[in-house]
């Protein structure tokens, strides 16, 4: 009965082989998926339509994008709140912050007024019409897959963040896009 592979054992008959390096996806020959990796897919694409539909309800309920409505909902939630400080409650670049905001001040959403001791400083608050926007968005305001990542246990986002950081490193990616909210692009 053949032994079940062990890749710490070596055999005097054959050499054992180092490790392939990964392979970029963007190279990656097409090849045939194994039943695990199916499956694997199959539960990313659930992960992704399910997100892509919330941000779909809350554009056809409330006209805006998916971040613009997280934004919408802490500045409402933390009153005067600052572009640095909108930025890292979202966790994204402060540079994208601006972005999101500038979109949200010519719209209306959201008012701005400076600091009385220190000019630079913006307070942001939320306007009558960006109060309307979040009374008719669906939730979460935050969206779908940061709630339930939120929902989880800490032993299974350990494991999950390991297991994606496994994942990330086979693909060709760009690490600063791991501060641009889903549904945005890093522009």
């Amino acid at each position: 009965m053949p032994r079940p592979y062990d890749p710490g054992m070596q055999s005097a008959k054959k050499p054992v082989r180092a490790p392939a390096k990964p392979v970029r996806a963007s190279a990656t020959p097409e090849v045939e998926l194994s039943d695990s990796a199916m499956r694997v897919l199959r539960r990313f694409r659930i992960v992704f339509n399910a997100v892509k539909a919330h941000f779909r309800a809350v554009e056809k309920r409330a006209g805006i994008a998916g971040a613009q409505l997280w934004a919408l909902s802490v500045i409402r939630d933390q009153p005067g709140i600052g572009v640095g400080q909108l930025a890292k409650a979202m966790d994204i670049h402060q540079s994208t912050a601006s972005n999101l905001l500038k979109q949200l001040l010519e719209d209306g959403l959201v008012v701005s007024d400076r600091a009385h001791a220190d000019k630079r400083l913006v307070h942001l608050q939320l306007s009558a019409n960006g109060a309307k926007a979040l009374r008719k968005a669906p939730g979460p305001f935050t969206g779908v897959l940061p709630s339930a990542l939120s929902h989880l246990d800490a032993r299974v986002l350990a494991r999950l963040d390991r297991d994606l950081g496994a994942l990330i490193a086979l693909l060709d990616t760009d690490d600063r896009s791991a501060r641009v909210p889903l549904g945005q692009s890093d522009r």
